[in-house]
């Protein structure tokens, strides 16, 4: 797979890009970007874009991006382990397990330390079923379950086997805590927020969410938008 580009890249034979997703933009968004910049700045009027790996709105963070021929290596890239720096807030819950919507319930947060935090944690780690946020893009009789969330329908969706590969505590200012984690494709950080919570007999949602690593790929070797904008107004 290239990674890299210049004057000479034929972009139909594939490049993945690297991008540190903005705040608030879509990985859709992303893609859309990536595809008219192509157009309009080199030219190229049909070419496959897509990206590897849904980053909700609010999440920032690595978004790869593949172009041409590197769309095939979709799937590929999707598969590989992921690693997040999670933002959550103890003692509160909201419907979408995140900041999309208001908060719900507040629970004492009283008897939680340091201590209670690491051990709690430590129980996550390994193959495990989780139940998805309702607020999600899973398919619920034919339908998005975040739209019909929205609309304030009933319903429960199935658990997924996933796995949690690490995880661990970098910050702790109660009732916010920041967790590093390596998990499997498939996992949700606002569902692990959630249960989080649920396991220190309290609540929990997600306040913040960067994805730092995709494999061996990390955010830290992206670039804006920005940055590609410019790049490709040079060759």
């Amino acid at each position: 797979m290239r990674f890299t580009f210049d004057k000479d890249t034929d972009w139909r034979e594939g490049v993945v890009l690297l991008f540190d997703k903005p705040l608030e933009w879509t990985s859709f968004n992303v893609v859309s970007k990536v595809r008219s910049l192509l157009y309009h700045r080199l030219g190229y009027k049909k070419i496959k874009v897509g990206h590897a790996g849904t980053l909700d709105p609010l999440a920032t963070g690595l978004l790869i991006v593949c172009v041409g021929r590197a769309t095939k290596k979709v799937s590929i890239l999707q598969d590989m382990e992921k690693e997040y720096v999670a933002d959550i807030r103890l003692g509160a819950t909201t419907p979408s397990y995140d900041l999309e919507t208001e908060i719900d319930q507040e629970f004492p947060v009283d008897h939680i330390d340091e201590d209670k935090i690491k051990i709690a944690l430590q129980e996550f780690i390994g193959n495990q079923m989780q139940i998805p946020p309702l607020f999600s893009a899973k398919f619920v009789n034919g339908g998005r379950a975040y739209k019909l969330a929205r609309k304030g329908v009933d319903m429960q969706l199935n658990p997924s086997p996933i796995v949690i590969h690490e995880i661990e505590l970098i910050n702790l200012n109660l009732p916010l805590i920041s967790v590093r984690v390596r998990c499997s494709k498939g996992t949700y950080i606002r569902a692990l927020a959630r249960d989080v919570g649920v396991a220190l007999d309290s609540g929990a949602h997600l306040v913040g969410l960067k994805r730092t690593a995709i494999g061996d790929m990390k955010v830290e070797n992206a670039m804006t938008l920005d940055t590609f904008e410019k790049k490709i107004e040079f060759l």
